[in-house]
């Protein structure tokens, strides 16, 4: 509701606004790496939505240099280890929507998606409802997959 309530579009790209800011619950980044970072989806499909996004402003995955996609690709593999520990899901969809006809949410930032998935996790309120609902808050998401971040030693 907070949202509904005091939204106004924001200026410029997302992804390199919220780059820019300090890491947090504001931000939602729950880790950098060199060239890409991971971050929580402000509009999740499920608890542990979480994307990894190139710091480099570009449309599509051929536009970056090979060392920022392989990132993209080995941070989206941590992703998966750190929402299977957090989270226990039973599957993932990860995916990358470019351009408007494939349904990218952020035009011109290219993301990739890692959603954690259950069996019968779609229920009557997305489906019929157009409504999801999350058993926690993005700011206790945020917590708990900053911490889990924090805490192994993998590098990008």
């Amino acid at each position: 509701m907070t949202y509904i309530e005091n939204s106004k579009k924001e200026e410029g790209c997302v992804f390199c606004n919220a780059q820019a800011k300090p890491d947090g619950t504001e931000n939602l980044i729950a880790f950098r790496g060199r060239s890409s970072y991971v971050i929580l989806n402000r509009f999740p499909y499920t608890s542990g939505h979480l994307m990894v996004i190139p710091f480099a402003h570009a449309a599509g995955i051929e536009e970056l240099d090979a060392n920022t996609r392989a990132e993209m690709m080995e941070l989206t593999s941590r992703c998966t280890t750190e929402l299977r520990q957090i989270y226990k899901p039973q599957g993932f969809n990860v995916g990358i929507n470019m351009g408007e006809a494939a349904g990218a949410g952020v035009l011109g930032h290219v993301h990739i998606h890692i959603v954690p998935r259950w069996a019968g996790d779609t229920n009557f309120m997305s489906a019929v409802g157009e409504t999801r609902v999350l058993p926690e808050s993005l700011e206790q998401t945020y917590q708990r997959v900053q911490a889990a971040f924090a805490s192994t030693s993998h590098t990008a």
